[in-house]
C-alpha cells in the first residue's frame, strides 16, 4: 500500500475551515482543470457518514467514473472518503482539521493502491498525485485568500 500526507496551515477559524471542505462543491473548485472533474451528484451533498458522492474526471482524456462514500464523519475534526469504485484498487483519504493558533492545520493522508502494483505508482501515479494535490494545496490557499507559510509539499511513504 502507498501512502501520501500533506499538510496545509488556513489562517481561519476550525470550524470555517471545516466547514469549507465539508461542501462538496468546493472539491471541484480545488481539483486541477485538467481532470476536468465534475460531480455528478446533485448538490448540496448531506455529508454524513454512509452518504454516496459520484463524480466523473478524465484522466490523460479518458473519462472515469468514481464513487466514493464518506465512512467516518466527525465535525470539526475529521471525516473519511474511501473509493467504492474508480481507478484505484483502494483509496482511502482521511481529512484531518487541527486548531492552532491563528487558524487551522489541515491534512490529508491517502493510503491506496493502483493497478500495475508499486511499479506503476512509481512511474506514473505518484507523480500525478504530487501536481493534483500541490495544485489542491494552492487553490485551497486561493479559496481563503491566504499564502502558504511554508512550502507547498507532498510527501510519500
Amino acid at each position: 500500500m502507498s501512502r501520501l500526507e500533506t499538510t496545509l496551515f488556513i489562517p481561519r477559524p476550525l470550524d470555517e475551515t471545516f466547514a469549507f471542505f465539508a461542501e462538496a462543491g468546493n472539491l471541484q473548485r480545488i481539483t486541477p482543470p485538467w481532470l476536468d472533474f465534475r460531480i455528478l451528484t446533485p448538490l448540496p451533498i448531506a455529508m454524513r457518514e454512509g452518504a454516496l458522492i459520484d463524480y466523473r474526471i478524465r484522466l490523460r482524456g479518458v473519462p472515469i467514473r468514481w464513487r466514493t462514500a464518506i465512512t467516518t464523519w466527525a465535525p470539526p475534526h475529521r471525516f473519511v472518503d474511501e473509493q467504492i469504485k474508480g481507478p484505484y484498487r483502494l483509496w482511502r483519504h482521511t481529512h484531518t482539521f487541527r486548531e492552532m493558533e491563528g487558524g487551522t492545520e489541515v491534512t490529508d493522508t491517502v493510503n491506496y493502491r493502483v493497478p500495475g502494483g508499486p511499479l506503476v505508482e512509481a512511474l506514473f501515479v505518484r507523480r500525478e498525485l504530487s501536481r493534483i494535490f500541490g495544485h489542491r494545496q494552492q487553490a485551497t490557499l486561493d479559496a481563503f485568500g491566504a499564502t502558504a507559510r511554508t512550502p507547498i509539499a507532498v510527501r510519500f511513504t
